[in-house]
Formats: C-alpha cells, structure tokens, sequence
C-alpha cells in the first residue's frame, strides 16, 4: 500500500508538470478578446471615482489585475517598458505573463521552486520573449544582489507577492535604482485596514510552515501604505479579489488621484484556509481570521511585537 501511494504521488507530479507544459501560454482567442476589449471607449473611459475593479479582466492573472496593469500602462504611457516580479509559481497564472506576451516587455521573475523555473524554461514560449529568471528563496540580505541579474534599472512595474516577508523585502529594496511607476504589493486583508503590522522577520519564513492554516502571512494595506509613501509612492486602490493593492509614483498624482485605505480597502473573497492536515477547508473570512488570532506580529508604529 505504502508502495502505491508513493507511485500515484510521483504520476501526479509528473502529469502536474506535463499538464503546465502543455498548457496554452500564448492563448491567442484569449488575448484577441482581451484586445478587443481594451479597444472598447467604455474600458478606456477615465472613470471619475477610479475604481479600479471596473477595469479588471484575466487572460493570465489569478484574478483580473491583466485588466488593472493594462489600463495603468495606457492612461499613464509608461515609457520604460520593464517589469520585476517575483514569487511566481511556475508563472502560467501572474500578473505580468499577459504583459509579456500582450506587450512584448521585458521581463525579470524570482521564485525559490527550482521546479516552477524549469516549467518556464522548458516551455516553448520561453525564447521568443526577452525573460529572464532566478531560482532563490528572497530575503532583506539577498534581495539587491539577486536583482543585479535583471541587468535592469527605471522600470515600469514591480510586484511582489511572497506570501511572507513582503514588507522587509520592500524595506529593503534599492528604490532609487529600479524606481518603478507602477508598484503592486500583496497584502494581507486578514490584517484589516487600521492596524499597521506585519508578519516578524524571519529569512526562512513560510506560510504553511508559520500556521498551517496559510492565513498567517505578509503585512497589512496600512503598513505596506505607510512604507510604500514613505519611498514616494501613493495608494490608488485594490484589485476585486482583496490581495493586490496598487501603487503609483507620486508623479502621477495629477492623472489618477490617491485613494485612503479606508475607501480602498477589499476584504479577501477567496477560500484557501486548510486544516491541520493541510486540506482546503473553505472557511469565511472571519474563520480564517479568527484561526491566527493571538499569534505574534510587529507593529511598524511602535516597533514592538504584540498579538494578533
């Protein structure tokens, strides 16, 4: 039996990674709706209150941030067409694959899984595009000499999305080399809207490993807001989903306005809690939040530790 087990666990991995191989990474149906769709005067309209979800749609993004970016990059003509993300899976389902392939940017991912590096590499679409990649695990040390790979400077987006030390890692980052217009900064809506804190640092953090419950993670929209204006940019609101929150360049103030935390704010709409034995459960958003309350974070006002 024991014996079973480990093959059908290694059939799965295989046909997992066969499965994203074969997976359309150029969906040209999709992408022609999507053109189609930005070519629309009701897409493009400037939207007097800019609410951003009315400007989401997915080719590739887990949620509908392709529709968000899109929209950024036209009514803010970005002119350093170079985008950073990093904490990409095997990259199929990011916020920056529909960049690439819609609009030819170049491009610089990060992810510690040397697997979901190899399915970026080994997949056809990988040479006609100008994508490059590191397989490392991302701390506050690393973070600068593992982007001096990207060979980049002034580019036009950055995301980051590593369920876990975000906050650190953007405190730690050369803003002033890469100086993105856009920034995108997953946060954690279990955190809510007022307190300013974030998950303590530890270089080797993971979710699942801090809780199983994969609710324990990142920092709060406030604390990501504070950090975020202090390095010159300011908040403009968050994707539908409740996860993404965009940034922009103070620069921009005069084409697309700041937005408060409290009117911007989302509250996460996803499942994606698990028991102890690391099953999806499927719990509301107050059950999640209640499963990691007491734990440990830092107060970026204070500098202290408190409970959660």
């Amino acid at each position: 039996m024991i014996f079973k087990n480990i093959i059908k666990n290694i059939l799965r991995v295989i046909i997992h990674h066969l499965n994203w191989l074969n997976a359309d990474w150029e969906d040209k149906s999709l992408i022609f709706q999507a053109k189609n769709l930005m070519s629309s005067n009701l897409w493009r309209e400037e939207d007097q209150n800019f609410n951003l979800a009315s400007k989401e749609f997915r080719v590739y993004s887990q949620w509908g941030d392709d529709g968000i970016i899109q929209y950024l990059i036209h009514t803010l003509n970005i002119e350093n067409k170079k985008f950073i993300e990093f904490g990409v899976g095997n990259y199929f389902e990011s916020n920056t694959h529909f960049l690439l392939v819609n609009n030819n940017w170049s491009g610089f991912i990060i992810d510690g899984s040397k697997k979901c590096m190899d399915i970026v590499i080994n997949n056809p679409f990988f040479w006609r595009y100008d994508l490059n990649l590191k397989t490392a695990f991302i701390d506050k040390e690393n973070i600068n000499d593992l982007l001096e790979y990207s060979n980049f400077s002034n580019i036009g987006l950055l995301h980051i999305d590593l369920d876990g030390n975000d906050y650190w890692i953007l405190d730690s980052l050369d803003m002033d080399k890469y100086n993105p217009d856009i920034l995108i900064l997953e946060y954690n809506s279990n955190f809510g809207p007022d307190r300013k804190i974030t998950v303590p640092y530890d270089p080797l953090f993971s979710c699942i490993d801090a809780h199983f419950s994969g609710q324990y993670f990142g920092a709060s929209l406030s604390a990501l807001e504070e950090l975020a204006e202090e390095k010159g940019y300011y908040f403009i609101g968050c994707n539908s989903a409740g996860n993404n929150a965009y940034f922009l360049k103070n620069k921009f103030k005069s084409i697309i306005g700041p937005k408060t935390v409290k009117k911007g704010f989302v509250s996460g709409k996803y499942r994606d809690d698990r028991d102890i034995n690391g099953e999806l459960i499927f719990s509301s958003r107050e059950s999640c939040i209640n499963s990691i309350r007491g734990l440990p974070v830092f107060n970026i006002k204070t500098s202290k530790i408190e409970d959660f």
